[in-house]
């Protein structure tokens, strides 16, 4: 299907994959995305599905963007890449985005160290910070 943008440079379709085969004609799609304000709750659900019947909202889980693997990457990419915003065109933009990808090269897995009595410790002191509040008058 043609892209209903002449110009490939400038912004995307915003009717996007949901428009195209195979995602136009099944029974259902889910859209999986993070507890970002502007798409959560049955507002963001029936706005997808006033224009696009089929699609089935499903968010992660709230604090739990280490689960997402490529919202993990793009905010390295902002801070890495993107800040400053002192890019001066789209060239530079590409060019510092492509020199970026040494990046892939040289990242190795985080190394966790928040252990399980770690856990237990921040708990511990949450309910005690919890238990001295609600002592307190409104």
């Amino acid at each position: 299907m043609p892209s209903s943008n002449p110009d490939p440079s400038g912004p995307a379709d915003p009717s996007g994959p949901v428009s195209q085969e195979p995602y136009r004609s099944p029974s259902r799609v889910f859209w999986i995305m993070d507890n970002c304000s502007s798409h959560r709750g049955q507002k963001a659900a029936g706005r997808l599905r006033s224009k696009w019947p089929v699609t089935v909202l499903v968010h992660t889980p709230v604090h739990a963007g280490w689960l997402n693997q490529v919202e993990i990457y793009f905010s390295i990419v902002q801070r890495k890449v993107l800040t400053p915003n002192d890019l001066s065109s789209l060239t530079d933009l590409k060019q510092r985005l492509l020199g970026f990808q040494r990046y892939q090269q040289v990242a190795s897995p985080f190394q966790w160290s928040f252990t399980r009595r770690d856990l237990v410790a921040l708990l511990a002191k949450l309910e005690q910070n919890v238990g001295h509040s609600s002592g307190r008058g409104v």
